[in-house]
């Protein structure tokens, strides 16, 4: 099984952090690989169409925006 690609999308502030590392403790707490990547160019953010950041994608759907997801919220968007 490929593993998830997930990708915070924000500027790399402090909540852009929070939500990155809620993510891998999301993943690693139902044992999936993840491959996770921190998108920061406003450009990209912008083409994925993001308009409040943080911002959560999982294999290139964006499932939240504008939040700090905790980990048990973001479990079930993993098991998508």
């Amino acid at each position: 099984m490929d593993p998830l690609k997930i990708e915070i999308l924000g500027s790399g502030c402090k909540k852009c952090h929070q939500l990155e590392e809620n993510a891998k403790l999301a993943a690693s707490s139902l044992n999936l690989a993840a491959e996770i990547s921190h998108i920061t160019d406003p450009m990209g953010i912008a083409e994925r169409g993001v308009m409040k950041t943080p911002a959560l994608a999982v294999n290139g759907k964006v499932l939240s925006q504008g939040k700090v997801l905790s980990p048990e919220q973001i479990q079930p968007l993993l098991q998508q």
